[in-house]
């Protein structure tokens, strides 16, 4: 087995793109937080067409039936907690889906994959994060 990763939003869609090498996650063990299929659905429900929908709505449908969706608990919550005290503190605000994505990780010893370290993941205690290839 690989490495254990959450994915983030960014990654969701480059993967549904084809912009990522998809098999070059093809040994890792993937999860997603739920509240990135919602950010998801939300570009369904967006799309410009019926088709992009449908197409969209397909490939979560791939994606969920092989990636693992972590549930936001009361651990994830403590978590999340502590990350959004953190960049408070230190006034590095962040994105609320991206903290929540991000106590996630905290909490499964999982790493974020993302195009975007420095906005979302960049210097959050306990958080590791790594730029897709």
């Amino acid at each position: 087995m690989g490495r254990r990763l959450i994915l983030d939003t960014n990654v969701l869609i480059a993967y549904e793109r084809g912009t990522i090498d998809r098999s070059a996650l093809d040994r890792d063990e993937l999860a997603l937080a739920a509240i990135t299929i919602a950010a998801y659905r939300f570009g369904i429900e967006l799309a410009d067409s019926a088709e992009r929908a449908a197409a969209r709505a397909r490939a979560l449908t791939a994606i969920e039936s092989v990636v693992d969706v972590l549930a936001y608990t009361d651990t994830t919550a403590a978590h999340h907690a502590c990350l959004i005290a953190h960049v408070r503190r230190t006034g590095a605000p962040r994105g609320a889906h991206d903290l929540i994505i991000a106590a996630h990780a905290a909490e499964t010893g999982r790493t974020v994959l993302t195009r975007d370290i420095k906005a979302g993941f960049a210097g959050l205690p306990g958080v590791l994060a790594i730029d897709t290839p």
